[in-house]
């Protein structure tokens, strides 16, 4: 009931989760419904729609459209969590008559364990795309790097002490993916284990680095959104604290 359509440019315009169930009670997202299936809208009209067994879900809100290769085919990433293995990052594509789960990173290994992604984009600089994600985000959260091709996801890199989401919240989009050094290749911006510095980091040159750590006086609640204001070129990132203060930074400031 909460899910978000994902919208599109090229071969696929739409995609969302489908087939609400309750079979993982684990609630981490507000309540006990799950998804059981992806449904997308192509370029040409034509709907698909992939089901998953009884023995896993969709615990997320949303099917985000990644385009891996830059053919203009968008792959559809979302969150899989297994009834007694916990949650995995899975990628489908989508045929000529079907939608086809294609590839997933291992499974965390434990019932009620959980990840929420962070991103994507190139961000090793080594002309791929990668998806970023936080592994069990409310437990000493791990930053992981996963790269897609020929039908399977690769681990590309990984960094301790991360959070982008709290217990219960359906806010998904606690990190934001900038070029906040200006060196051409894209960074993240997570918060910290507890959610009150906001992280900023590259795995440039396929090394991971934190350029900034900018400190708040309250946890960050809301989302961590880039924006621009006015006709400036200014990279400024905005989110929300517990006490309603909004925040605005731009790279070397801190609110």
């Amino acid at each position: 009931p909460d899910g978000e359509v994902a919208e599109g440019t090229g071969a696929i315009r739409r995609a969302w989760l489908t087939g609400a169930t309750e079979r993982y009670a684990h609630g981490i997202l507000g309540d006990r419904i799950e998804a059981s299936g992806v449904g997308i809208e192509r370029a040409d009209g034509k709907f698909l729609y992939f089901e998953l067994g009884e023995n896993s879900v969709f615990e997320d809100r949303r099917a985000r459209l990644v385009d891996f290769d830059g053919d203009g085919v968008d792959e559809i990433v979302v969150v899989k969590t297994y009834l007694n293995a916990g949650a995995t990052l899975a990628v489908l594509e989508a045929g000529d008559e079907a939608l086809e789960l294609v590839a997933e990173a291992e499974p965390i290994g434990q019932s009620n364990r959980w990840l929420n992604p962070a991103g994507a984009g190139d961000f090793d600089g080594d002309g791929r795309t990668e998806v970023a994600y936080v592994e069990t985000p409310h437990i000493g959260g791990t930053l992981k790097l996963y790269e897609y091709g020929n039908r399977k996801l690769t681990a590309d890199g990984a960094a301790r002490g991360f959070s982008n989401h709290a217990i219960g919240s359906r806010e998904q989009s606690q990190a934001a993916v900038v070029d906040w050094n200006g060196d051409g290749i894209v960074d993240l911006l997570v918060p910290d284990a507890r959610r009150q510095e906001l992280r900023v980091v590259t795995f440039a040159g396929g090394k991971f680095t934190e350029l900034e750590r900018i400190s708040n006086p309250q946890r960050i609640v809301t989302a961590v959104l880039p924006a621009r204001f006015g006709q400036s070129d200014r990279t400024v990132v905005v989110y929300g604290l517990a006490d309603g203060t909004l925040v605005a930074v731009s790279p070397s400031s801190n609110p």
